[in-house]
């Protein structure tokens, strides 16, 4: 998913020496085995860090293995800035780096020593602390079984013409050469043929849908205003900037010896060059994939279910490749048998796939297993909830709080689930206690902050906000984390010069944010300075016509400016869209 833009020589590839393989004779040894558990479209994994367990994100479309500037700061480590004209550049645009050393790097079974790590780009969200990429992940052959929960390491001896897809027996399988590495970059990309057009496909875990170049997509016959195109928002990855997506219907994709017809994929109008398609995780989770870094080769075989997974629509299921009759090569001993935390991880990959009858089999296997594990509770309340039972949700967040207090997955999600019910006390109670569980630099604060606000408890929404603004400087929701903080300050009437620096800021980064426009039109109202409030609420209706927000401010300056009759008008718009407009702008003094 990222790369570099210049400047190597100060990448070291110390695990790459540190676990150099010994060669000899065809077989499969499995050196190293990695449990990932799938969360909100991220397949998570557990490492150490100087001794500290933390969670990152397994990254194949990452060019090399990185820590956000939050987790450099909670690990105290020392960074140092990289020459001026080295910048990450991803699917969303660039972003500065600088570089870190970790004394000691735990992978699975496997410690390495003064590990080097790019510092910087957008907080990557389930409490990861950065991505493991391919500068970890090439040192030998890598199976991605995630539909399982799990990361292999294979070494491959004297196997240089074998298929390597040991698990096969009667499934279809499917193979293609990946391109050759590049100094600094052993990414895995194919070539991919939609509706008869040749793509340049990257397979990615760090995506968490597959997405598609608008470019490609309009060699393949796209069109915005196409039958069946629908406006999908927009996302954000490496840098600041936010791409506009959209998800249509292609009749043909063919990888490999396999083909998905009518594939409804997700579009991004993306400027980056490395790839045509990003093949992110919903196509992991629906195969099992083994890249042969010797041979330059990927190897797959289809799980079953949807391919693309894109929510709310049902795309075709992969169509059957070729059978395989080669044999395969001896793979060491079979499989152990199934233990708790297995059926938790691949209940989450379920779950990740919507398959949630399932998943709660597997979850409730794992908490009959390990009764007193939290985590199992707090994931099967999860999807509990998720999946309609509410009733049985709260029950497991309840007995993941009683065998673990500080559990913050578990009192977040009470905290959500309270203040659904209208418990709002209850609500920040969790909330509160969630807060103080968090280290300091956790990238969770920016939730936090919104869920004061949400509640209207904007003095400790400004709180987090400060929290978590100060280690993510270039984020890609810092534009929103800073013009939320510039409206609570806004409603509270309180600390407006720094209000109105929040807001300048947000609209520097896009001058047409709506929001920030709005946001800053109350400020200036709050500071008297009603033509520079009118302008703003003028430029924000410009963008958004029906933010009742921004009629009922525009009204109260048009009456301070003494435009009567043009300022009842916005008020009475503003009323007809949101009739408790008065009494919520009356409770924090905002009245005409």
């Amino acid at each position: 998913m990222r790369k570099a833009a210049a400047y190597t020589g100060m990448l070291a590839t110390a695990l790459l020496g540190a676990l150099a393989p010994c060669e000899a004779g065809c077989k499969l040894n499995e050196v190293a085995h990695l449990p990932v558990t799938i969360e909100g479209g991220r397949a998570i994994v557990p490492v150490q860090i100087n001794g500290e367990e933390v969670r990152m994100i397994v990254d194949s479309g990452g060019f090399w293995s990185m820590l956000t500037l939050a987790a450099a700061k909670h690990a105290n480590l020392w960074v140092v800035p990289l020459p001026l004209n080295f910048r990450l550049s991803g699917f969303s645009g660039d972003a500065e780096a600088a570089l870190t050393t970790v004394k000691s790097f735990r992978l699975a079974n496997v410690v390495a020593p003064n590990i080097q790590f790019i510092v910087g780009g957008t907080e990557m969200g389930e409490g990861a602390s950065g991505i493991i990429g391919q500068n970890l992940l090439s040192w030998k052959n890598v199976e991605y079984d995630l539909g399982n929960g799990v990361v292999r390491f294979w070494e491959a001896k004297d196997c240089s013409k074998q298929l390597l897809a040991y698990w096969v027996t009667t499934e279809p399988l499917s193979l293609i050469d990946i391109e050759g590495t590049k100094e600094l970059d052993s990414r895995s990309y194919g070539s991919a043929y939609l509706n008869g057009s040749k793509i340049r496909v990257l397979f990615d875990t760090g995506a968490p849908v597959s997405i598609l170049a608008r470019r490609a997509a309009e060699r393949a016959g796209f069109k915005i205003d196409g039958p069946g195109v629908e406006p999908t928002g927009a996302t954000a990855g490496l840098g600041q900037r936010w791409v506009q997506t959209w998800s249509a219907r292609f009749d043909s994709f063919k990888l490999g010896g396999e083909e998905i017809r009518n594939a409804r994929l997700r579009v991004g109008d993306t400027s980056s060059a490395d790839f045509d398609l990003l093949l992110g995780l919903d196509f992991f989770l629906s195969h099992r994939i083994y890249v042969s870094n010797n041979q330059r080769r990927l190897y797959f075989t289809y799980n079953g279910g949807p391919v693309f997974n894109l929510k709310d629509f049902r795309p075709q299921a992969a169509a059957e490749a070729a059978p395989v009759t080669t044999p395969m090569p001896d793979s060491g001993p079979a499989a152990q048998s199934v233990d708790a935390a297995e059926f938790s991880r691949r209940g989450m990959a379920l779950a990740a796939r919507h398959d949630y009858e399932h998943a709660l089999e597997d979850l409730n296997r794992a908490c009959e297993l390990a009764p007193q594990e939290s985590n199992y509770f707090a994931q099967r309340g999860q999807l509990e909830w998720q999946s309609g039972q509410a009733d049985l949700a709260i029950k497991d967040f309840d007995q993941a709080l009683l065998l673990k207090p500080d559990n913050l997955e578990a009192l977040v999600a009470r905290s959500q689930f309270r203040q659904r019910i209208g418990d709002i006390t209850g609500a920040v109670g969790d909330l509160d206690a969630a807060a103080n569980a968090a280290t300091k630099e956790a990238g969770i604060r920016l939730d936090f902050g919104r869920a004061y606000a949400q509640m209207e408890r904007y003095r400790q929404a400004i709180a987090q906000y400060d929290l978590w603004v100060a280690v993510h400087p270039e984020d890609a929701d810092l534009m929103m984390a800073l013009n939320e903080r510039c409206w609570a300050r806004a409603l509270l009437g309180e600390e407006l010069d720094q209000a109105l620096s929040d807001c300048n800021k947000s609209l520097s980064i896009n001058s047409k944010y709506a929001a920030a426009l709005d946001s800053r039109g109350l400020v200036r109202y709050r500071r008297g300075e009603y033509k520079k409030a009118l302008s703003d609420y003028n430029g924000s209706l410009m963008l958004q016509p029906k933010n009742a927000w921004s009629l009922y401010g525009r009204g109260l300056s048009k009456l301070r400016l003494g435009l009567s009759a043009d300022g009842q008008a916005d008020i009475d718009a503003a009323h007809a869209l949101y009739p408790k407009i008065a009494e919520q702008a009356a409770k924090y003094g905002i009245v005409p």
